[in-house]
């Protein structure tokens, strides 16, 4: 038994998901050590969609388009990816930023890759009492929430902090 997703692009499994809402995966957040000390000043200079501003931020950023991402580049060698739509979109951006610092002369690897974060969003078809939500599970407890008309999105703590 199928029914159309919310967005309207695939239908929902509905003995997988019951409630028939099913989260869109907005950005996926990995990190990797490419295992190797990095010359920031150099990559900047020599690749393609890279820049490096040392006194604004330690890191080079450089972008690709496919999968459409953005990576920290630090000279220690650790790198983060942002962007993703997918977990595997994350690990073959991740490839490419390496094979890329791999191009320009350095020894870099790709160990320890991992998700740190993955976010998505859904539509619950009902209003949420903020008030009435009271979890923590740990060091950090909020929800995010968005008015349909509003461009501004807000971040609520369970301690009342917005």
């Amino acid at each position: 038994m199928t029914e159309q997703g919310l967005e309207g692009s695939q239908p929902v499994d509905l003995k997988k998901h019951p409630s028939g809402i099913v989260p869109t995966l907005q950005n996926i957040v990995s990190t990797v050590n490419l295992d190797c000390k990095l010359d920031l000043k150099a990559i900047a200079l020599q690749a393609r969609n890279a820049e490096y501003n040392p006194k604004r931020f330690a890191a080079v950023i450089m972008r690709i388009r496919e999968p459409k991402t953005t990576a920290l580049i630090f000279a220690s060698g650790k790198m983060v990816c942002t962007g993703a739509k997918s977990e595997q979109q994350s690990k073959l951006a991740a490839r490419k930023y390496a094979r890329i610092i791999q191009k320009l002369g350095f020894p870099a690897k790709f160990k320890d890759f991992k998700i740190q974060n993955i976010v998505g969003s859904c539509d619950v078809k009902f209003p949420i009492r903020l008030e009435g939500l009271a979890y923590s599970h740990g060091a950090f407890s909020s929800i995010f929430f968005r008015e349909q008309t509003d461009l501004l999105g807000v971040r609520r703590c369970c301690n009342g902090r917005a």
